[in-house]
Parts: structure tokens; sequence; C-alpha cells
């Protein structure tokens, strides 16, 4: 029950980031440019289990997206809104497809299922 619920939240977040960024005018090509940029995180890997499990997860939790969110609509800055809701579509996304955060014990050790 749990992974079914929360693979919906991200699909849900997926589905409605993708229609606030596309219902403000943003750029089709910059969303398809940047979407798969948050899993350049997983370069952490290369130094250590540890490593990159820290710099994986602090690139797919909600906080900075929706930090970036909130100050890009506080200030009226356009880049931050776009970088903000293309980062939530992408953890929205992993989270549809049952990619996790990952635990430090293995790459494929995550908070939803082993991959």
């Amino acid at each position: 029950m749990t992974k079914k619920l929360i693979r919906i939240e991200g699909l849900v977040v997926l589905v409605l980031g993708t229609y606030l960024y596309f219902s403000n005018g943003y750029n089709w090509a910059v969303f398809l440019l940047l979407l798969m940029l948050p899993d350049l995180s997983m370069i952490g890997y290369v130094v250590s289990n540890k490593t990159g499990a820290y710099v994986y997860n602090f690139a797919h939790t909600f906080v900075t997206p929706l930090l970036l969110l909130l100050l890009g609509l506080a200030f009226s800055v356009d880049f931050l809104m776009m970088i903000g809701f293309i980062w939530m579509v992408h953890i929205g996304m992993d989270r549809m497809m049952g990619f996790g955060l990952k635990y430090e014990t293995d790459f494929k050790d995550t908070h939803i299922q082993r991959l």
C-alpha cells in the first residue's frame, strides 16, 4: 500500500508540476534539457556509498525545489520558478517509477524498494 501511495503521489507531482510549468508559458526546450539534470547527483557514488547517498538524496528531496519556487514567486524571478518546477517534475517522475531516496548501504537500496 505504501509503495502505491508514493507512486501515486509522484504521478500527481509530475502532472501538476508539468501543467504549472507550461501554463506559465515556459520553454519546452529548457524543460527537456534540464529534466534529467538532478540525476547527475549520482556522481557522488564515485567517492563512496555514503557520499553518493547524501548527494543523491539532497538532489531528490522536495525541499530545495520548493524553496526555489517560493523565492521565484516572492521576487518574481521566472528562472527560479522554471528550475523549481522542472526539479519537482523530475522528483515526481522518479517517485512514480519507484525510485526513492537512497540508503548508505547500496545505490539499489531505497526508501520505496530494493531496485
